[in-house]
């Protein structure tokens, strides 16, 4: 057995096992992996991080360690991650679109962030805001029946639904005005701005590189159009007294709990940008893997479908107290945790050293980099059982796995304060699609992931959806 999971059952069948990406071979060298880097970080990874506790390696002339140890995950991610900070060149790619919020702040700024926003992401908050998720999922639902007789993208299809929901829980307006602009900008961004030039990781973080100067111009544009969007929110009023509707009206409201500071105007559009980026992206990231999983795997597709069956009251997913039973959708959440094993949206975090420290007794000093990879501790050999293999029952044993070894939302202080959000939006999407139609494959040659920014497929497939 595993020492991540207590899952140790014999398999009633074959499980499917999906195309992975071939490992890099030893003989890679450090050019070759720079190369190899900025096409996608997963094929820079030779069978040994797969394998291995600890690999340590060199990277620009500083030690590297990859860690695949629930304890030293820990001491970094935990018990010292104040001395554990972004790299400059994760800061130089994420900074144009995300700005000072949440997720690149540092220090004080972030405990203000972290403390002054933590309300708006309760399980109580998120309760308020599915009706919006379950709006903007019946539209798409609507949609892809309306065009079930042809081939679908589901992955444009998902991307459109979760940019609908982040504008509606945040605005509490949709997306058609506004959506295509924020696709462009998100495009816009992935496809020319995202991935490292080799400049910007050798250059001192002072120096801008040749991709700092178009990442100047891009952010000018985008707080331009972020601002925009607040202001019409804003322009749509709140009625005196009335309870917060969406997360922008949670957001204002929002009091540093020790201070008693609100968000400027420019933090708060850092905010905003931080949660419909981060939160769109990555949920239509887990939620057309889901589907591409299940679309292979026609039998766990129809114990999906089963369930929502079981959990559907009067053409509606039960409730409990006004709220959606989640608790009635397990085996649906379970394939949302399995797919966000084989494929974490966030597939990497790295951090640099502020200090020098010692990891599993071995000697850390000042800028050396550090390098937790969702993606192979999820597939690590010492970890699973079967790592490669789509097995959602590993998450049915009531026990869940080491939460050092298994990292969808990463872990302490830094854990995803969306993660409740995150979950709730997807476990309700895929059940109400699944619930719906039944998902295949037009295309049957093998979609490969590709590390960028996300987990995210080399391409797009077509589905052939029909109607249950």
């Amino acid at each position: 057995m595993s020492i991540a999971e207590a899952y140790d059952m014999p398999l009633a069948r074959q499980p499917l096992v999906p195309p992975i990406p071939p490992r890099a071979p030893r003989t890679m060298g450090p050019f070759g992996r720079m190369a190899a880097m900025r096409q996608s970080m997963i094929g820079t990874w030779g069978q040994r991080a797969y394998e291995e506790d600890i690999v340590e390696g060199r990277f620009l002339n500083h030690a590297s360690f990859i860690l695949n140890t629930p304890d030293a995950i820990r001491h970094v991610l935990v018990d010292n991650y104040e001395n554990y900070t972004r790299t400059p060149p994760g800061i130089r790619v994420l900074r144009p679109m995300l700005g000072e919020g949440l997720l690149l702040a540092e220090g004080r700024a972030w405990k203000h962030q972290r403390r002054t926003l933590a309300p708006a992401f309760t399980p109580r908050a998120v309760t308020t805001l599915v009706p919006h998720m379950l709006a903007a999922t019946d539209e798409t639902i609507a949609k892809l029946r309306a065009a079930s007789n042809a081939p679908v993208d589901l992955r444009q299809a998902m991307q459109r639904m979760t940019l609908e929901i982040a504008g509606r829980t945040m605005f509490s307006f949709g997306m058609d005005r506004h959506g295509a602009a924020l696709r462009d900008f998100v495009m816009e961004y992935g496809e020319r701005l995202a991935s490292p030039h080799f400049l910007d990781m050798l250059l001192p973080p002072g120096w801008l590189s040749p991709k700092d100067f178009l990442r100047a111009r891009f952010r000018k544009r985008w707080t331009a159009f972020v601002g925009m969007l607040m202001a019409e929110r804003r322009a749509a009023g709140k009625n005196d007294g009335a309870p917060p509707r969406d997360l922008f009206d949670l957001m204002g409201a929002a009091r540093d709990p020790e201070s008693g500071a609100a968000f400027t105007d420019e933090q708060l559009g850092d905010e905003v940008a931080t949660m419909i980026l981060a939160g769109h992206e990555t949920t239509a990231t887990a939620l057309f893997w889901s589907l591409y999983l299940l679309a292979l795997d026609p039998v766990t597709q129809e114990e999906v479908a089963a369930e929502v069956q079981a959990a559907t009251v009067n053409g509606a997913l039960a409730t409990v107290n006004g709220a959606l039973d989640i608790e009635r959708l397990k085996f649906t959440r379970a394939v949302i945790d399995e797919t966000m094993r084989l494929y974490p949206p966030a597939f990497l975090i790295i951090r640099a050293a502020a200090g020098p420290d010692t990891i599993a007794e071995m000697p850390v000093k000042k800028n050396d980099v550090v390098l937790v990879a969702p993606w192979l501790l999820h597939r690590h050999e010492k970890l699973w059982r079967d790592p490669n293999a789509f097995v959602p029952s590993r998450f049915m044993t009531g026990t869940p796995p080491d939460r050092f070894a298994y990292l969808p939302f990463g872990v302490g202080a830094r854990v995803c304060i969306g993660a409740h959000f995150a979950l709730v939006e997807s476990v309700l999407a895929l059940a109400k699609i699944i619930g719906a139609f039944r998902v295949s494959l037009v295309d049957k040659a093998p979609v490969m992931p590709v590390g960028v920014v996300t987990t995210q497929p080399d391409r797009s497939p077509l589905f052939a959806i029909a109607p249950r």
